[in-house]
């Protein structure tokens, strides 16, 4: 299932109960909120997960970090967890000294070790 395509919208696929946003480009604002409002209500039909790999994104700022955190408190209220593959360190450390926190995220280094985390807590 991928979310409604248009200009700067990031799909969604749905693998089984896990959503999986594959961000290529930096997004603007209205491209960040319409992937939350995507994810937010896809989330609400069932999934247990979401992972927003951001592999190709340079750059983090102030704006998308409150969005990634709304969207895994959303993520978290429906019994689901979020989480964020393939940050740049350089992002990381960007973040770090804005004082910016992810709160509600986990981080992996690549979607492959993001999906293990749900096969982790589905094997429990």
């Amino acid at each position: 299932m991928t979310a409604e395509a248009g200009a700067g919208r990031v799909s969604v696929l749905r693998m089984g109960d896990i959503l999986i946003a594959a961000i290529q480009q930096e997004l603007t604002d209205e491209s960040a909120l319409a992937l939350q409002q995507d994810l937010t209500e896809m989330a609400a039909a069932g999934a247990r997960g979401v992972v927003i790999e951001i592999s190709g994104v340079e750059i983090v700022d102030s704006f998308l970090a409150r969005v990634l955190s709304e969207i895994a408190a959303a993520t978290n209220m429906l019994a689901g967890r979020t989480v964020v593959a393939g940050m740049r360190p350089s992002v990381a450390i960007t973040l770090v000294e804005m004082g910016l926190g992810l709160r509600g995220l986990e981080t992996a280094r690549s979607l492959e070790d993001a999906m293990a985390v749900f096969r982790e807590q589905a094997g429990r």
